[in-house]
């Protein structure tokens, strides 16, 4: 479903702001798993990883390069069953998609957030756009190009839109179950 509340129907609050550290390449790593730097434990038992793009090229390789490895890190690869697989091949897509967005429609993004707790993935790209994503109506399959927004539409439990009053850009989130 298209939506442009700031959260999912669970209503997970506000967002928790903040990096805990600055490993390589602008990623940082918040949650409770590993005892790894720059790691911290979070009440909620989420995980939270971050990537900046300040800078950086071939964003969308790097994206997925990144979220690879959260879920190596989480414990979602390597897959036990194909339906964890999937479930895995299902968050890059997403991943990829919403980065590429941001690339076509947006300027680039400037940050991907992936958090996990024991039901919910959420993947968050933020960016400096304008615009409102959605998916092309009507959606034709045949067509090339236009299908970004309807596979995330069909691929997760929800996604939306956060616009922070005052300032430029948005931040495009989605959310995927985590595998049985």
């Amino acid at each position: 479903m298209s939506t442009t509340r700031p959260h999912s129907p669970g209503d997970r609050g506000p967002e928790r702001s903040g990096a805990s550290g600055t490993p390589a390449r602008g990623a940082s790593d918040e949650g409770a798993s590993s005892g790894a730097p720059g790691e911290q434990a979070r009440p909620s038992g989420e995980q939270v990883r971050r990537l900046s793009f300040d800078g950086e090229s071939g964003v969308v390789p790097l994206a997925r390069d990144f979220t690879r490895q959260a879920l190596y890190a989480w414990g979602w690869l390597p897959a036990a069953s194909a339906d964890q697989r999937a479930a895995a091949e299902d968050v890059l897509l997403v991943v990829s998609e919403l980065v590429t967005n941001a690339c076509l429609h947006a300027e680039g993004p400037d940050e991907l957030r992936i958090g996990c707790d024991n039901k919910v993935l959420r993947i968050e790209v933020s960016d400096k756009g304008g615009g409102q994503p959605a998916p092309r109506t009507p959606h034709r399959a045949g067509r090339p190009g236009g299908h970004g927004m309807f596979i995330v539409q069909r691929l997760c439990l929800d996604w939306g839109v956060v616009r922070t009053p005052g300032t430029a850009g948005k931040t495009v989130w989605a959310e995927l179950g985590a595998p049985a």
